[in-house]
């Protein structure tokens, strides 16, 4: 069923349709979360997001373990891309051994760099701030 949004067929938005029907009877509540989730990643593979959108209930999707993990990553992403623009901002080009080690911080970490940027004053300061993040 996940994978029918990608096979062939003469009315693929019918197929998605039966799909979405389907997942709409799993019973099991996480079930029909994650089997959602994964119909419409692979659905982008094909349709436009409105009309995905339409036949699958995206407060379902939301509620997915899945789609969480997705989103959680992409704000991991961004938080880096932020923290790294930050640092390049208040220090020039940072050294590539700066951002590896920005990229491993977690979610929470991070944001503490976001905030403590404003009192570090040295890159000397960030490495003792990073050396600490490690140790903990």
């Amino acid at each position: 069923m996940v994978l029918a949004p990608l096979t062939q067929t003469d009315s693929p938005q019918g197929l998605l349709s039966q799909v979405a029907q389907s997942v709409a009877t799993i019973s099991d509540r996480e079930t029909r979360q994650n089997i959602a989730a994964y119909t419409e990643i692979l659905a982008g593979l094909r349709f436009e997001k409105d009309f995905i959108r339409q036949l699958l209930s995206e407060d379902l999707m939301q509620e997915s373990v899945i789609y969480q993990d997705i989103l959680q990553k992409g704000e991991q992403k961004e938080a880096i891309r932020f923290c790294i623009s930050l640092l390049n901002e208040r220090f020039g080009e940072i050294d590539s051994s700066i951002i590896e080690r920005v990229q491993v911080l977690n979610k929470e970490k991070l944001e503490a760099l976001g905030r403590v940027l404003l009192r570090i004053s040295s890159i000397d300061d960030l490495f003792i701030w990073l050396d600490g993040q490690e140790s903990n």
